[in-house]
């Protein structure tokens, strides 16, 4: 498989981590075997253990484990691979290899109360994988309210697409309903005849 590295929020410059995000076993196994660092990060901090378990390759997660990589390694919003994780299979993986479910984030957010609101989870399965170890804190899971739910999706969602362009995103929407508003009414806002009816 060959790499074009581009920036974007799904593409890294760093090999290794590109393979996680493609799900390249063969790949990213060679690179392990070769002497690559396991606990690399990216521009965010991810290492390619939060990547992998993003995606659900739980074969890369496995892999990286073996040589080496920081289960508690978190990302620059304090999220572990797990915070990211939505897959049965890999939740249970990382949960099994010891990593702990009662970790917040910076937002103070468990992997629970995460994969809940992402809505990732299937409940009967995982719930129950995160729920059974003791390390869970129940007044954890029920510390948010709607507002701080909200307040943590959109700060996730300015921090994946960046600033400017979710202000460009705003500014579009904006000229859009202006758009569709003269498509409607046929009178240009703000014009002179707009005035003159006023009056």
């Amino acid at each position: 498989m060959s790499y074009v590295f581009i920036n974007d929020s799904s593409q890294t410059s760093v090999p290794l981590l590109q393979a996680c995000i493609d799900g390249d076993l063969p790949f990213a196994k060679r690179l392990l075997e070769t002497g690559c660092d396991p606990n690399i990060r990216d521009n965010r901090g991810r290492t390619g253990l939060h990547l992998a378990a993003a995606r659900g390759n739980v074969d890369i997660c496995w892999f990286l484990h073996k040589f080496g990589a920081d289960l508690l390694a978190t990302d620059y919003q304090g999220n572990t691979a797990l915070h990211l994780c939505g897959h049965v299979d890999t939740i249970q993986f990382l949960v099994s290899n010891g990593l702990k479910i009662d970790i917040c984030n910076h937002n103070g957010s468990t992997p629970l109360v995460l994969a809940k609101r992402r809505g990732t989870m299937q409940m009967a399965e995982s719930e129950s994988a995160m729920e059974s170890h003791s390390l869970l804190n129940p007044n954890l899971q029920n510390s948010e309210g709607v507002l701080s739910s909200f307040r943590t999706t959109w700060q996730e969602f300015v921090e994946d697409l960046g600033f400017w362009r979710v202000l460009l995103l705003l500014v579009v929407i904006a000229l859009l309903s202006l758009g569709i508003a003269y498509y409607v009414s046929g009178v240009l806002p703000f014009s002179a005849s707009q005035l003159e009816l006023v009056h």
